[in-house]
């Protein structure tokens, strides 16, 4: 399966070529995967350890038919049926799922369903992932936005009145430090009245500084939480340290976020495992930190730059929804972010069951907004996007579909005083 990630080696010089190939091939040229590097903060708390031993003892073939329908029976639901839910034999109870989800979403969120956009401001990159269109051997066109440049992007998203913004950037600490985030963070809240980041994890003192600088929340893909898998597709970096990014999540709210969202990337491993490992992560810090905002994001692999051939393994829409919904109803109280990697008409109705957030006029490149948003044409390259979407739809369009579908958009729901 990993053959179909790597990507094409395009100009790169012979150095380059030489160690890519020696990475790809040789696992003893790589650093230990779960060995903390120099600067990374380790703490103490056994979420992981949990959330691991359960994974590994998760055999999803051993629930029936009969694990479903009492799993869809109860009120609460626990971790025994959650697995019963995310397994094939809950496959044909699609859309008693679907109608439970539903039933919780109305419960805890209303009809509402919010809005933002991300905003790319960086895509240098030092790790190698090798399913990543941003990763490091990969040629594409490199760009940083100044803090003009980040201004005027800015100015062109708030003109659609969205009033939300994830900054994201490529995971490199000297191109994007974190100084340079926590500016980007103060230049948002002139623009917007809420700012998520979706950056390299950091140390709890980092995540302090930019909350500091107006971050609300952070999103931590783990990719996946097969730390054997992993290994095989992170091969340079400080990415390829599975545990450091386990543990983001929790530094950020030791720090003072208010929020934190948790993913996989589904489809490069197992994905009913990194599926059931998602919702024990978000529910087990649920517990230990009642007060945050928990959310989930439910990503599926898209093709990147120079590799079309990039698609989700075994994970079809059926099964996405299952996931989904499968969240929803043991984690009644948490968002769940559904992005422009689904089609429209995918997102169109997994908001009327259990989506409770969604992303508009998206761009993964770096300072095309202006060109995205208005037409007008770029005077100068914008840099390569991260990976493909399906969903395009403008904030005007998203905006006016949400409301023909019988909900409610929300913009924001904070008040700041």
């Amino acid at each position: 399966m990993e053959n179909q990630f790597f990507v094409d080696s395009g100009h790169l010089s012979k150095e380059a070529l030489i160690k890519k190939h020696e990475l790809e091939n040789n696992p003893d040229a790589r650093k230990n995967h779960m060995e903390y590097l120099p600067g990374m903060e380790q703490i103490k708390s056994g979420v992981m350890e949990q959330v691991i031993s359960q994974m590994k003892n998760y055999d999803y073939h051993k629930y029936t038919s009969k694990d479903v329908k009492a799993a869809l029976s109860k009120e609460t639901c626990t971790i025994e049926d959650f697995a019963a839910l995310l397994s094939p034999a809950a496959e044909p109870y699609l859309e008693e799922m679907a109608q439970r989800a539903q039933r919780e979403t109305g419960k805890h969120f209303g009809n509402t369903v919010y809005m933002f956009t991300p905003l790319y401001i960086a895509n240098y990159c030092e790790n190698y992932c090798v399913y990543c269109g941003f990763n490091c051997y990969n040629n594409i066109h490199r760009m940083k936005l100044n803090m003009e440049q980040l201004e005027h992007e800015m100015k062109v998203i708030a003109k659609s009145n969205m009033e939300e913004i994830l900054i994201l950037t490529g995971e490199s600490h000297s191109m994007s430090d974190i100084e340079y985030i926590g500016e980007a963070c103060k230049l948002a809240g002139k623009y917007f009245r809420m700012v998520g980041l979706e950056i390299y994890p950091v140390n709890t003192k980092e995540y302090r500084y930019l909350h500091e600088c107006g971050a609300d929340y952070i999103t931590v893909f783990q990719e996946t939480y097969d730390s054997d898998k992993y290994e095989t597709l992170h091969l340079l970096g400080h990415k390829r340290v599975w545990p450091y990014r386990f543990d983001a999540q929790e530094r950020a709210l030791m720090g003072g976020m208010r929020g934190v969202a948790f993913s996989a990337l589904l489809g490069l491993s197992d994905f009913r495992k990194d599926a059931f490992a998602t919702g024990l992560h978000a529910y087990y810090l649920q517990r230990k930190y009642p007060r945050a905002e928990i959310s989930l994001s439910c990503p599926r692999l898209r093709p990147i730059v120079n590799n079309d051939k990039i698609n989700p393994l075994d994970v079809g829409e059926r099964q996405l929804c299952q996931v989904i919904c499968a969240y929803r109803i043991f984690l009644p109280f948490a968002g769940i972010t559904v992005s422009s990697r689904e089609s429209a008409s995918f997102r169109d109705g997994i908001m009327k069951i259990a989506a409770t957030k969604v992303s508009a006029g998206v761009s993964t490149g770096v300072g095309d907004h202006e060109e995205k948003y208005s037409g007008k044409e770029m005077e100068a390259q914008a840099g390569d996007e991260q990976f493909e979407i399906s969903d395009s739809r403008s904030f005007d369009t998203m905006y006016q579909d949400i409301e023909g579908k019988g909900l409610q958009p929300v913009l924001n729901d904070y008040l700041y005083v």
